[in-house]
Parts: C-alpha cells; sequence; structure tokens
C-alpha cells in the first residue's frame, strides 16, 4: 500500500547513512524543530549592508544556529523522535497514528521507553528555558538594569549616561541662557530709561541755555546802543 511505501521511505531517510563522501541534505533549523521553513534567501548583493537587521517577526540566522546547538542530542533523545516525526508526517502520517508509529520505529533503534523520552523532552525545554534566562540577564545588563556588582556597563548603558549628562548640560545651558535673557531685557530696559534721562536732560540743559544765550544778547545789544550813542 502506499502508505507503508511513504513509511519506508521516512523511515529510510531517517535510519539510513549517507554513503561516505556525499554530503548529507542540510536541515534548516526552522524546519528541523517545527516551525516553518523559510524560502532559499536569494543571493546577497555586492554592497549589501553586513549583519543587516533581519524583517519583524524573523529571527537571525545565528540565533537560529544557536538554538540548534541546544536541541542537538545525541541521536536517542526525543529531538531525534521529533526528527522521525515530521519524517513520517511528510510521508503522510497525523494524529495518534503518526506519534505512536514514529515511537515504535524509534524504540525499535534506540530501545528508548516511553517514560524517558517524555524525560528528554522536558529536558531540552528545561535547556531553552535556563539559556532564556541567562539571555534575558544578559539582555537586562546591556539595558543598564540590575547589572552585577563590578560588571562593566555595556554600550547601552553607557549611552544611557551619556544621554544623563547632555540632557543635565542642556538643562543648565538653559537655565544660564534664560538668565542671561532676563539680564538682556534688565539691561535693555535700563538703557532706555538712562537714554530718556540723558535726553531730557540735554533739552532742559538747552532751554536754559537758549533763555540765558536770548537775555544775554538783548543785554549786549541794548548797552551797545545805549552806552555808544551817549558818547
Amino acid at each position: 500500500m502506499a502508505i507503508f511505501d511513504k513509511l519506508a521511505h521516512a523511515a529510510k531517510d531517517f535510519f539510513i547513512e549517507p554513503e561516505a563522501g556525499a554530503p548529507a541534505p542540510p536541515t534548516p533549523p526552522t524546519a528541523q524543530y517545527g516551525a516553518a521553513a523559510q524560502p532559499a534567501a536569494a543571493p546577497a548583493a555586492s554592497n549589501a549592508t553586513p549583519h543587516a537587521a533581519p524583517a519583524p517577526g524573523q529571527a537571525e540566522q545565528r540565533h537560529l544556529d544557536h538554538i540548534v546547538g541546544l536541541l542537538a542530542g545525541d541521536g536517542k533523545d526525543f529531538a531525534a523522535y521529533m526528527k522521525m516525526v515530521k519524517s513520517m508526517a511528510a510521508a503522510g502520517l497525523s494524529g495518534p497514528m503518526l506519534y505512536q508509529t514514529a515511537f515504535n520505529a524509534f524504540s525499535a533503534v534506540n530501545g528508548g521507553t516511553v517514560p524517558a523520552l517524555l524525560a528528554s523532552a522536558t529536558q531540552f525545554e528545561q535547556t531553552l528555558a535556563d539559556d532564556r534566562a541567562k539571555v534575558l540577564t544578559r539582555h537586562r545588563e546591556k539595558m543598564g538594569e540590575g547589572a552585577a556588582p563590578g560588571a562593566a556597563p555595556g554600550p547601552v548603558a553607557l549611552l544611557m549616561v551619556q544621554e544623563k549628562k547632555l540632557a543635565e548640560d542642556l538643562a543648565e545651558l538653559t537655565r544660564q541662557l534664560q538668565a542671561k535673557q532676563q539680564q538682556l531685557l534688565q539691561t535693555q530696559q535700563q538703557l532706555g530709561e538712562e537714554r530718556q534721562k540723558t535726553q531730557s536732560a540735554l533739552a532742559s540743559y538747552e532751554l536754559a541755555n537758549a533763555a540765558a544765550m536770548a537775555e544775554l544778547q538783548t543785554h549786549h545789544k541794548a548797552a551797545e546802543t545805549f552806552l555808544n550813542s551817549a558818547k
């Protein structure tokens, strides 16, 4: 039957090692551990920016490779069982039959038991949880949150310190600018008052000078007229 042919092919793909010298077909990390397989990326352009950020919702390849390393087992654990499950799922099996058939084939080779297999899955889950906790701790340290005593600050923490210092400097310069603006307004007001006072003083002097000059000239002419005519 076709289903048995597919199962035989799946089992062959899983258990039969490739011939010596023949490269094994690479399994993308996302496909190996249950995520949807990603299409092959197009060749990067020669002027492409190295280490470009991935698209939103897409993990970086270095992180995928790291996870693959964490889940790399010895071929007798739950990671190997998952590979068998996906191989048989590709052959058309699903549901309870898929997982039971995969376990039967897996245990026939490795002699594993259900408790040991499930314990292996729990161990892998704990490995991922522990690794995530470490990454989150490093992330908080890089962000300047709860850094360990004596630990060198990360780039984000350094930039936060620099940002705070620049903000304080800007606030101080703003305060100084406001003070100078106030001084300028006061000086301009005093200048206006002094100009007005000086102009008023000059006007007063001009009045006094003109009155004295007029009086002096009047008496000068009168004296010159009367005194010369009396000779």
